[in-house]
């Protein structure tokens, strides 16, 4: 994944400043802004994972559930026409929109 770095399920921004010569970047995906930056590629990562693990800690030492990127839905604006269409669509294969739209991006990113 380009520009990005994986850990714990999260997902982290890769970014350089040029004028300060620093890498950073912050989780994305979630709504918590978890910022994290380094004047290397090691110390960026390492301060990415580090970033991600003290979020964690918090959240269980206050009794919070985490927020987790990627939960399985989103909200999407198609305009009506679209809508309609993909509803006829859908209805038409004796599917919800909800599992037509799925198989439509599934088969979109194959």
């Amino acid at each position: 994944m380009k520009n990005m770095m994986e850990y714990e399920g999260y997902f982290g921004s890769v970014n350089y400043n040029d004028e300060d010569e620093v890498f950073y970047g912050k989780v994305e995906y979630i709504r918590s802004l978890i910022s994290y930056e380094g004047h290397d590629v090691p110390s960026l990562k390492a301060n990415f994972q580090e970033a991600v693990d003290d979020y964690l800690v918090i959240c269980k030492d206050q009794g919070i559930e985490p927020e987790k990127p990627f939960k399985g839905s989103f909200n999407i604006r198609t305009g009506s026409d679209l809508h309609r269409q993909a509803a006829i669509a859908a209805q038409q294969r004796g599917m919800n929109l909800n599992k037509f739209i799925a198989e439509a991006i599934k088969e979109y990113l194959k």
